[in-house]
């Protein structure tokens, strides 16, 4: 079993930055891909970025340029740092993970319970 938790979110104003970080504990996530999807009220959660577990790295269209995902392995941790926010970024934040990088949310394992970013603008 794997526990995640997202932290992170806040209220920022468009043009600004967040790091996001995803904390897991139980079982080791190092061989495993993690992911990060968002979803806004209304909207179906959509794929944002994912690691796999040799640093590889895929990005969603729409943040491509402007975030990063990395992660940590000896802690645990996998960050997503956001630049350049716009009001449409503003959704809760999940992260995930899978024994693979995909960029289909359900086919990850584990989620954690998300985390809130609003970008005013």
């Amino acid at each position: 079993q794997v526990q995640l938790r997202e932290s992170g979110g806040g209220l920022v104003q468009a043009g600004g930055s967040l790091r996001l970080s995803c904390a897991a504990s139980g079982r080791t996530i190092s061989g495993y891909a993690v992911g990060w999807f968002r979803q806004a009220p209304g909207e179906e959660r959509e794929f944002v970025a994912a690691i796999d577990w040799a640093g590889g790295t895929y990005y969603a269209d729409s943040v491509r340029g402007r975030s990063t995902i990395s992660r940590d392995n000896a802690k645990k941790l996998v960050y997503l740092q956001m630049n350049s926010l716009k009001p449409e970024d503003t959704a809760v934040y999940y992260c995930a993970v899978n024994r693979v990088l995909t960029v289909v949310a359900t086919e990850y394992d584990y989620w954690g319970q998300g985390t809130q970013v609003t970008v005013s603008s």
